[in-house]
């Protein structure tokens, strides 16, 4: 069985929303489009790097797909960051839409139509499944608990709205942060793993009464 990571490049404020480029997505009146570029240094590369040294296929929402696919296959393998441009060439590339306008002539791209179809991709033996941006595809595969691990690279900035990495309605589940990096640049790159179920403990001991009447107005309240 395959594992799906997600990578994603957010704000402080939990925004993933076009990080490379005024152009890449300013759907929505965005207006901050390249916001993450700045941020990025060697030790940041290193990361994004390590995110792609197993084997790994992409997994991307059709918008992600297309910024992906109007770009990598044209970008001189000899610049910086060919290596990932060679990466890119050699693998496939899964973009899933519900829409049947998807030009997927890409070398190695496949399409798939739901979520069910990426549930059955998973369980066959393979590469782990990488995503990139994706927003709405991640979306889903959060609240089908697809996600087996998250490589999550924080940029210092506040964008005050935008495309998010999570949102309602994701499954719960605790995760274990098995790497850690603080990049000089001011990028925190954090890779998690999944660890189980969500659990909380009460450290505060019995209630006073007080507690107990704001219990009781909480539930009220709803």
């Amino acid at each position: 069985m395959r594992k799906i990571i997600v990578g994603a490049q957010v704000s402080l404020d939990g925004v993933m929303q076009s990080p490379g480029g005024p152009r890449e997505d300013p759907t929505r009146g965005f207006r901050f489009g390249g916001w993450a570029m700045p941020y990025f240094d060697r030790e940041s590369g290193e990361e994004i790097g390590r995110l792609f040294e197993e084997p790994f296929d992409l997994l991307l929402g059709r918008k992600t797909y297309e910024i992906f696919a109007a770009y990598w296959p044209y970008y001189d393998e000899a610049a910086p960051h060919g290596t990932i441009a060679t990466l890119f060439r050699g693998i496939a590339k899964y973009v899933v839409s519900r829409s049947g306008d998807v030009d997927t002539s890409w070398a190695g791209s496949v399409l798939l139509r739901d979520v069910a179809e990426v549930v059955r991709l998973k369980r066959e033996d393979g590469p782990n499944l990488v995503t990139q941006g994706s927003t709405e595809l991640v979306h889903a595969l959060l609240a089908h608990d697809l996600v087996d691990a998250l490589s999550i690279y924080t940029i210092p900035v506040v964008l005050g709205g935008g495309k998010k990495l999570f949102a309602d309605g994701s499954a719960p589940h605790a995760f274990r942060l098995v790497r850690s990096r603080v990049c000089a640049g001011g990028i925190i790159v954090g890779h998690y793993e999944r660890a189980g179920d969500v659990t909380g403990t009460d450290t505060l001991g019995a209630p006073s009464d007080r507690e107990l009447t704001r219990r009781e107005r909480m539930t009220r309240e709803g």
